[in-house]
């Protein structure tokens, strides 16, 4: 394949998947968006074979009909629950890939640079190691702190931030070693102690932040494994690589700062693992009031008697699969000229855009889906809030407890409305760890019970 149809073909890919990130920013060209993905993939996957490899097809093709099916196999499998947890395995995937390809680039005896060439080589597969094993490691804590196989707590170890610095300068150290040093063994060994470093840095990362953030840690890790294959990209002299893997890098980034912003955190504690863990009580203020519930019937009339209802979902939608209940309640109400909106914070669920997929699966229409930010102030003039297994981001202690762990995080602000219910199983806290006084508000209402049956049952009633 000639070297110009070889561009042509990259830059083509690359354009692909600017669209695809372009469609993947409104719930309307999502589809779209993915489509352009896909062929772009396609693409780049197909001339590099093509282009670059000149034996053992039949091993490459092999592994990638192994890989494709298992990629079949668990996209059917998993529940729409478990997505963050596929995500983040995914990530740690990447960011083992660059592990390997950046040791295998390395000990490659038929590659061969000197002078300035060598030294620009080494820089570029030492960051790519570096930055895949601590993406792989943070993504498998990510995962097991997701999935429950670790608890949700964050792991603060006494000095960790000077262990993080310990650990940061001892990568320092070791590059200009590796760097400077003309002995090929000594520098696999250097490259190893980095490596070990690195993955070692990937679990104090990830293990020091506490679970509620965990959605902050996915974009992050997101990001993480975008610069990995970035890097692995120049290591390879690859320039679509280079772009695509910036384009994960940056669009992670950009997204990791928007929901700190909206969690109100700040970006650089997140790189330093230092994420929401610093500072308040573990419980927040003590909770005094009266729980008052409603029934189904009630809240029925409550529903058919009102003319603006906002619908605030929240993980407990999730694992109750409650979606498609809510959005043919949603369809009834409707059809009656009810005005139903539905509020979704930045950080609601386990990963970014979780609800917006979740509601999009049930086919909640689009124009009824708002931000936070775009529908907040609209609270007082609602009659009905409904929080469906809603808890920290709708947490009233966010404004009123400087103490609490999610002091200053934006929340909404659904205790302004006429009337407030709230569907969850029982009074247990949030994923933060934290009592909600919404529950005990004069006008909040709780509803007991599975939210799927609760919302069946009231499907039935109105």
């Amino acid at each position: 394949m000639s070297p110009s149809l070889i561009t042509v073909s990259y830059l083509g890919a690359a354009a692909l998947f600017i669209l695809a990130l372009g469609g993947l920013s409104t719930n309307d060209t999502a589809r779209r968006g993915n489509l352009f993905g896909i062929i772009g993939m396609i693409i780049a996957v197909v001339v590099t074979i093509a282009a670059f490899v000149t034996q053992h097809h039949e091993v490459l093709i092999g592994i990638m009909i192994v890989g494709g099916v298992i990629g079949f196999v668990l996209s059917r499998r998993v529940q729409m629950t478990q997505m963050p947890e596929l995500v983040a395995i995914l990530h740690s995937l990447v960011g083992l890939a660059a592990v390997l390809i950046g040791f295998a680039n390395f000990m490659d005896p038929t590659i061969q640079y000197t002078g300035v060439e060598k030294t620009i080589h080494e820089i570029e597969v030492y960051i790519g190691i570096a930055i895949g094993a601590l993406t792989f490691t943070g993504s498998v804590i990510a995962y097991g702190k997701l999935s429950g196989m670790i608890g949700g707590q964050p792991m603060l170890l006494p000095a960790r931030h000077w262990l993080n610095l310990a650990m940061f300068i001892g990568v320092m150290v070791i590059a200009v070693e590796f760097v400077g040093t003309v002995d090929h063994d000594r520098a696999v060994l250097l490259l190893l102690a980095m490596t070990v470093i690195a993955l070692l840095f990937g679990i104090h990362m990830v293990a020091a932040i506490g679970g509620a953030d965990m959605p902050v840690v996915i974009s992050m890790l997101n990001s993480y494994s975008g610069w990995a294959a970035a890097a692995t990209g120049f290591m390879l002299s690859n320039d679509l690589l280079i772009v695509t893997g910036a384009l994960v890098g940056s669009s992670g980034a950009i997204l990791s700062y928007i929901m700190c912003r909206a969690m109100n955190r700040h970006f650089i504690s997140v790189i330093a693992g230092g994420f929401g863990t610093s500072g308040g009580s573990s419980a927040g203020a003590s909770i005094e009031g009266e729980v008052q519930t409603i029934d189904i019937p009630a809240m029925a009339d409550l529903l058919n008697g009102a003319k603006e209802i906002m619908v605030v979902p929240g993980y407990g939608m999730a694992t109750a699969q409650a979606q498609h209940a809510i959005a043919e309640i949603t369809k009834t109400l409707i059809n009656k000229g009810i005005n139903v909106r539905f509020g979704i914070h930045p950080v609601a669920g386990r990963m970014p855009g979780h609800m917006n997929v979740l509601l999009a699966e049930a086919k909640v229409p689009y124009d009824i889906v708002f931000e936070m930010d775009e529908i907040n102030d609209d609270f007082p003039d609602i009659d009905v809030s409904i929080v469906v297994g809603a808890n920290d981001t709708v947490n009233p202690l966010a404004q009123e407890d400087a103490d609490s762990p999610i002091a200053g995080m934006p929340v909404l602000e659904v205790w302004k409305g006429k009337t407030t219910v709230v569907l969850k199983r029982g009074m247990a806290a949030g994923y933060a760890g934290v009592d909600n006084p919404l529950f005990v508000k004069e006008n909040t209402r709780m509803l007991f019970g599975d939210a799927k049956q609760t919302l069946d049952a009231l499907a039935q009633a109105i």
